[in-house]
């Protein structure tokens, strides 16, 4: 493949690193141009009525998710060598980017069970693509021990990691530029705990195609992302924790992402399946409307706030484990 012939002629020029240099450029290079060419035939967004400043985004280029998305699977497939269980992931991927997709361009928004149902199904293809072609043994880094968990205990938890996945970088996406960069942060350090090469080359590529579409997408931004990018980020998210050995790195890697968008999920089903209608009364969700609309923030000062205190995590927790 592509990025094997360039790593050989780096070595021959005795330039480290040009195949993952060439490939990172040409990766944000590609989804630079596409999202200026195609931007104008994604569907424009409604605002959202309830939502903090939710109708500064009437009118913007929504759903920009399926190019940069359809960009990285493209991208792999041109620079890592393929294999069924790569393929049978970006499928997946590209599945979960279809669903946010059509549920962004819908004159009437999905219900939550056809997403739900949608959501379920990718996450446990993930999960058995995964167990079938690895193990289900798990590395917790912490007390550097390793556990043989038994096949379908396994593949149930893997399962609900990826659907939380999905859903907390679903709802994390609502202020410019922060799902994007939180994403960025997380994938970047996940990657310096893997060992599967391949799967590296896939977090260096899609860090490309962020970084191309953050230049759109930095405040006040033209685009947005919208379900269709957001959802298959998270099955990326999950999936790379997967690929480490060590799943339980999602929580730190991924903190903020979870507070924002997990708490909204904990409000919701306290209140919908335990009926306990005073939950989190106070607290708006996801967390960034809440720091918006009660403590004043500004956009900027979310996105800033929210990844240092992501990188001061990712940081500590890659120390303590290193």
């Amino acid at each position: 493949m592509l990025y094997n012939i360039l790593d050989d002629l780096g070595k021959r020029l005795n330039i480290g690193g040009l195949s993952t240099a060439v490939m990172f450029l040409t990766s944000f290079a590609l989804v630079m141009i596409c999202l200026k060419v195609f931007r104008r035939v994604l569907p424009k967004d409604q605002g959202r009525e309830f939502a903090v400043n939710g109708s500064l985004s009437e009118g913007k280029a929504r759903g920009a998710g399926i190019i940069f998305i359809t960009c990285f699977v493209f991208l792999t497939a041109l620079f890592i060598p393929l294999n069924l269980e790569i393929v049978l992931y970006l499928v997946f991927i590209y599945i979960a980017m279809l669903s946010g997709y059509f549920d962004d361009a819908a004159d009437e928004p999905w219900g939550n069970l056809k997403k739900g149902l949608i959501d379920l199904v990718v996450s446990g293809g993930i999960a058995g693509v995964y167990y079938y072609y690895n193990s289900s043994k798990i590395f917790i880094a912490v007390i550097e021990k390793s556990f043989n968990v038994p096949p379908v205990v396994f593949i149930v938890l893997a399962t609900i990691l990826v659907w939380a996945s999905i859903n907390v970088t679903n709802c994390a996406d609502g202020v410019d530029g922060l799902c994007a960069i939180l994403c960025m942060v997380s994938i970047f350090f996940i990657n310096r705990l893997l060992v599967d090469t391949h799967m590296m080359s896939m977090g260096m590529i899609m860090l490309a195609v962020l970084g191309a579409y953050l230049w759109y997408n930095c405040s006040p931004s033209s685009i947005l992302m919208g379900d269709a990018g957001s959802r298959a980020l998270g099955v990326l998210l999950a999936l790379m924790c997967l690929k480490t050995g060590s799943p339980i790195i999602f929580i730190p890697f991924a903190f903020m992402l979870i507070v924002d968008g997990g708490m909204g999920l904990i409000k919701v089903s306290f209140i919908r399946f335990l009926k306990i209608k005073g939950f989190m009364k106070n607290i708006r969700t996801p967390i960034h409307d809440h720091v918006r609309k009660n403590k004043g923030w500004s956009d900027t000062q979310v996105v800033t706030r929210f990844t240092i205190v992501q990188i001061a995590i990712c940081v500590c927790y890659y120390m303590i484990c290193s």
